[in-house]
């Protein structure tokens, strides 16, 4: 992924001949060997058996085709989002870009991804209707409350499932749901909410400040409560099945009527925390478990603080992002949104020399690799080159990115 250039260079014949193999070699890399056959529960999924078969949630080969998205605020914010199918058979992320809010909230933005699950219905539900239920509180004024104001965002939630349920019942719907991180950006504060397995973390002076806590039902509290509400956690699931124990959506796991709905085997209860703004500030990150799985909070900021010196375009930066998430392994979709803030790192000038000093070297190490192997006999393919390159110690490889992300 080439972030400084040095003028129109004709790709080398050994690199088109890579190029060409990548996607077959790719390919058979991450379906070979790796968990999440037809034989495994996807996230989130219960899987349904058709004679006899159930259906793979995985694909032959990843869509990689990108949704890519930018836009800034008058009050100092810039964003940027990017999506990808991957490995998945459907397309079940949404999300919500709202860098500024009408009326006496101007100065506030909300932005939200919403990872479905067993159909995208709910998902993108959410994503169309979530906002307005928790402005239709009438608690989220320019005043900034901070207990009101949480308590909106949570009173938001129960009604949009509320929606959900009526619908259900209407709709016929069996079975979906989706997992929601969001954060509302004030004057005063960042509001982080959180209700299932996507994260969201906020990058202050270089290091990771917050970052929100998974919903997984091998959690001790969120064990308790599903068993309570007479449930099980099986292979660390829901009942054997469902992989997060906070949801929206997911009605055949808050069936117990006596208890009330925060305390079902799945909750559509998020948590919120009101962290304070900062001049240090530099981004926040909110991305689905396909990101996570993959990478951790601290190598994610590491990574996305290095590219912000050698590249300006935030959409980059997240295509990026799912880039290395992807050479990494990850088999789910893939959705990020960047947030960046008056104190970002900028681009550096000795930071861009440093990147192309390592792009040429990491060229001219591949064309090395590439006439070796080709001396020997062997028949040089990407992988076999990457194999070789993996055992090279090679400076200079971003921070929390390392080889994949080049």
């Amino acid at each position: 992924m080439r972030t400084s250039r040095k003028g129109s260079v004709e790709m080398p014949a050994f690199v088109r001949q890579l190029v060409k193999e990548t996607e077959k070699r790719v390919t058979s890399f991450f379906k070979g060997g790796r968990g999440g056959g037809a034989g495994e529960l996807s996230e989130g999924e219960e899987g349904g058996e058709e004679e006899g078969v159930i259906p793979s949630p995985y694909l032959d080969r990843p869509v990689l085709d990108k949704h890519m998205q930018e836009g800034c605020a008058s009050w100092g914010l810039t964003y940027a989002l990017a999506s990808m199918q991957g490995w998945r058979a459907h397309m079940e992320d949404f999300h919500n870009c709202f860098p500024q809010l009408g009326g006496e909230l101007a100065h506030w933005g909300f932005f939200a991804v919403y990872d479905g699950h067993a159909g995208s219905a709910v998902a993108q539900h959410c994503s169309q209707n979530l906002l307005d239920h928790i402005l239709g509180t009438g608690k989220i004024r320019a005043s900034e409350d901070v207990e009101r104001v949480t308590e909106g965002i949570k009173e938001g939630f129960f009604l949009m499932d509320k929606h959900l349920h009526a619908m259900a019942c209407r709709e016929g719907w069996e079975r979906g749901g989706t997992t929601v991180t969001a954060t509302a950006i004030t004057p005063h504060h960042i509001y982080f909410v959180n209700c299932g397995d996507s994260r969201a973390v906020l990058c202050r002076a270089g290091r990771v400040a917050f970052s929100t806590e998974d919903h997984k039902p091998f959690s001790p509290g969120e064990r308790e409560r599903i068993e309570n509400a007479g449930g099980s956690v099986t292979v660390q699931r829901v009942n054997g099945s469902l992989a997060v124990s906070r949801a929206l959506g997911d009605f055949s796991y808050k069936t117990a009527e006596w208890r009330p709905v925060t305390e079902q085997m799945v909750s559509p209860e998020p948590e919120v925390s009101a962290v304070e703004r900062s001049p240090a500030d530099e981004f926040l990150v909110l991305a689905c478990d396909g990101v996570w799985d993959t990478v951790t909070n601290e190598e994610l900021c590491a990574f996305i603080h290095s590219r912000l010196r050698v590249c300006t375009d935030l959409r980059e930066v997240c295509s990026q992002v799912i880039d290395l998430c992807l050479y990494k392994g990850s088999l789910d979709n893939i959705s990020i949104i960047l947030v960046c803030f008056h104190g970002a790192p900028q681009l550096s000038p000795e930071a861009l020399h440093q990147e192309a000093e390592l792009e040429d070297f990491l060229e001219s190490k591949v064309a090395e690799i590439f006439e070796e192997l080709s001396a020997r006999g062997d028949e040089p393919d990407l992988l076999s080159v990457l194999t070789v390159l993996a055992s090279t110690v090679i400076p200079g490889l971003p921070p929390g990115g390392g080889l994949q992300s080049k």
